[in-house]
């Protein structure tokens, strides 16, 4: 069976119907998913049963792996698999009194993944071992629609602008261990970012906000840089711009870091959630002059 790529929403996201990721996959049928990935920023796939080496030999097609993020505030260790430094465990299950993986079971907002970093991964593999019935979506927000449908006035103001990401908290709003809250932005800690940068693949621009909580653009007064943050996190995250995913056992999430968001809706604590992580490794965002 060849390989068939059904688009998900007018806005993002595709489905590939027709591989199985846990055998190989022919170099053919990879240039294809690769393609339809640049194509349409977010891929599905359904029905798999794919082991924990598997999904890590298929990430590293892509690109080399980032290593799993050390625990969060509210967890311990570096939420891994034993032995499997590539894969991340995200779950609100706890065993023998400990957290198993990372995230629990709150709602996280509207971000970019790990924008407080100099080189943000490039993309994501998140698979579904265990979810809840009902909630628990994850949303993916397309960034090329959000920078294309802005005003000429306002991609003139922001092109030169660079924005401070906030290294401090996590995607789920928690305080990391060993930071102290912000109570000045202009203090903020992290890394610098251009807000609109250029696909290195596509040269495609987008717009490239991070986490809005703790956000100070360079140059700016706060209150001129709570202003703007404010407009441009309105405007990314209109519902026309989105898709959200209801999951399943054996669904896989394919997303591009560098053009899209992504939030996730909480869930009933006493439901379970397992799914594993893996990161494709990055560049250091740019802007390409036009």
């Amino acid at each position: 069976m060849s390989i068939e790529v059904r688009p998900i929403s007018e806005a993002i996201g595709a489905e590939i119907v027709g591989v199985n990721l846990n055998q190989d996959v022919q170099e053919g049928e990879f240039q294809r998913i690769l393609s339809a990935w640049h194509d349409h920023l977010v891929l599905l796939f359904r029905g798999q049963s794919i082991s924990d080496e598997r999904l890590i030999e298929f990430s590293k097609r892509f690109r080399n792996l980032d290593l799993a993020p050390p625990g969060e505030a509210y967890n311990t260790g570096t939420n891994t698999p034993p032995g499997l430094p590539e894969i991340t465990i995200l779950s609100n299950v706890v065993e023998n009194g400990v957290p198993i993986g990372a995230l629990s079971n709150m709602e996280c907002v509207w971000h970019i993944d790990m924008t407080y970093n100099d080189k943000p991964p490039a993309g994501c593999l998140l698979y579904a071992l265990e979810v809840p019935e009902e909630r628990g979506k994850t949303g993916v927000s397309n960034m090329y629609q959000a920078y294309e449908t802005l005003s000429d006035e306002m991609k003139l103001r922001i092109e030169p602008l660079i924005a401070v990401h906030d290294n401090s908290l996590s995607s789920a709003g928690t305080l990391r261990k060993g930071f102290k809250p912000v109570d000045d932005v202009t203090q903020t800690s992290g890394t610098r970012h251009p807000l609109v940068r250029t696909h290195p693949v596509t040269g495609r621009r987008a717009l490239f906000l991070g986490r809005r909580q703790n956000q100070y653009v360079l140059g700016l007064s706060i209150e001129e840089s709570g202003a703007l943050l404010d407009e441009l996190w309105a405007h990314a995250t209109k519902p026309e711009f989105a898709w959200h995913h209801r999951w399943a056992v054996g669904y896989l999430l394919l997303w591009d870091n560098r053009c899209i968001m992504h939030r996730r809706d909480s869930f009933p604590s006493s439901s379970r959630r397992i799914l594993h992580r893996t990161q494709i490794q990055g560049d250091k965002p740019y802007l390409e002059a036009a």
